[in-house]
Parts: C-alpha cells; structure tokens; sequence
C-alpha cells in the first residue's frame, strides 16, 4: 500500500551512534519497491535505552500496530529501566491501559524497586503513598497552624494544593484522607476532596467512558488516516479525548490567573468550532 501510494513518505527515525533504523522499516521497503536510491531521514542523539523508548512510542502512534504481547515486553523492558515512572506515563509509551502496566509492576515486584513516588507524563515526582503523606501533614498543621501551605509541602513530600485540601478539610473536622482514599494509602478517589478554590463542578463533571480510548485506537491503526497530513493532524486533535480527569485538572491549574479570561474564550471558541465540525460532518 505504501509502495503504490502517491503520497511524499514522512522521514525514517535513525539513531545516529548505531545507525539503526528505528522507525520506519516499511518505509525503507516500500521506497525500495518504487526504485528509490534516497530516503529522507531523521537521526536521534541519544543512548540505545532511549532509542528503544522512542521506537515504541512511534510505532504505537503508527505503522502497523504492535501485539499485545510485544507492548507488554515493552512496558516491562521501560519498568526495569525507568521503574520511577508512572503507571500512565509508560502506558501513553506503550499503547496499554494504566491498569495493564499496574499487573506487569506488580509481576515484577522483587526484580525492580517499588519507588516511594512516579514521576507522571508532566514530569512532576508524586508520592506513592498519598494517605500517610497527607496524615503527616495534618500533624504539622495541627502543630503549627500558622505554617505556610509549601513549608507544609514541602516536609510532607505532598503539593501546596494537596495540604490546602487537608488544611480544607481540617477545618470541616472531616479527616485528612479522602473519602475513597483505603487507610493504607493509595489512589485519591476524583469524588471528593475537591479544591475549595475551585467550583465543585470542575473536578466532577468530567467521565471519560471507557469506550472512547477503543474508539482512538481504532482511528489511529486506520490507514486513511495515518498516510495522510490532514488524517494525522484530526488524530492528533481527536487526542484530547483521551486526557483523564487528572490531566483536565491539571491544565486547568497551571493556567495564570491573568490569563483565565483569554484562555476561557479560547477555550469557548474552541467548543464551538467543534460542534460546527461535527455538524458538517453529520
């Protein structure tokens, strides 16, 4: 299919210190079909670990899709290397659930370091143990009232945001822990412990259906739209439906306070060119 398509083939990947082909095999083949003598290419500076993570990560957004079984491997390859990476991180890497790289971490309890936090696709460190963290920072308010909010933090291993919601509910004599949050630490539940400095409505209207990342990969291994520039760029739009409610969350705090009104009616402008997209389409 590629040997007969019309289209300019996108530049192959090589890492420049191997002069391995790290993305782009069937590209070299189809242009060897065609009677090519050149190819455009790309070189990657970097070691053979990174080399190998960003091939995974290409070959998952396109090409011919990777096995299941061989995203496992991967995924566990990335843990032995990267154990400090989060769940999520290494699952956008390596087109698997975060669920699914939750069982391989546990598999391979005893051959790598359980850390004691992940670094997450932000590139931001976060506890693994987010209940006992949040217990010490309720003692240190309890013991200093007056600390700030990133003395607290910063002792406790935890965020500002994070101790402004246990200092929130302190003060609502509702404990330090979330309500679906087990004793013994773990996931914070997105039901509750909302940021009083936010509407309620913004951390808990969002529900990701459990339908709409099959629906993405199904996009994202059709031909249609990989070969071509336009089907690439929609893809790569279409992508924001798979942010979870944590990365909405994330994006909406890292937003200034000044500049909250513009970025509002982007984002306004936004919605609508949407639904005018999606009545042309219908």
């Amino acid at each position: 299919m590629l040997a007969d398509s019309q289209t300019r083939l996108p530049p192959i990947v090589v890492h420049r210190s191997t002069m391995r082909v790290i993305d782009g095999m069937h590209r070299i083949r189809a242009a060897t079909i065609r009677g090519e003598q050149e190819i455009a290419a790309e070189f990657f500076e970097g070691t053979e670990e990174e080399a190998f993570l960003i091939s995974i990560k290409l070959n998952v957004m396109h090409g011919l899709p990777l096995s299941l079984a061989d995203r496992k491997a991967a995924a566990a390859r990335i843990l032995r290397s990267y154990p400090r990476w989060s769940n999520r991180g290494i699952a956008a890497t390596c087109g698997l659930s975060h669920k699914t790289v939750g069982v391989i971490r546990d598999r391979l309890t005893g051959e790598i370091t359980q850390p004691d936090s992940r670094i997450g696709r932000d590139g931001h460190a976060r506890p693994t143990d987010v209940g006992e963290r949040r217990r010490r920072a309720a003692e240190l308010i309890s013991r200093n009232p007056s600390a700030s909010l990133r003395d607290v933090a910063k002792v406790a291993g935890i965020s500002p945001e994070t101790v402004r919601d246990v200092r929130a509910r302190m003060a609502k004599d509702s404990g330090p822990l979330l309500s679906t949050q087990p004793c013994s630490g773990g996931a914070i539940g997105l039901t509750a412990g909302v940021n009083p400095a936010r509407p309620t409505e913004s951390r808990m209207t969002w529900r990701p259906t459990a339908q709409r990342p099959v629906t993405m990969d199904s996009l994202r291994v059709d031909p249609a739209l990989r070969f071509s520039e336009s089907g690439r760029s929609l893809l790569r739009l279409l992508a924001v439906l798979t942010l979870s409610s944590d990365e909405w969350d994330s994006l909406i705090d890292s937003v200034p306070a000044h500049c909250k009104a513009t970025v509002l009616e982007a984002a306004n402008e936004c919605a609508r060119a949407w639904q005018r997209f999606s009545d042309r389409l219908r």
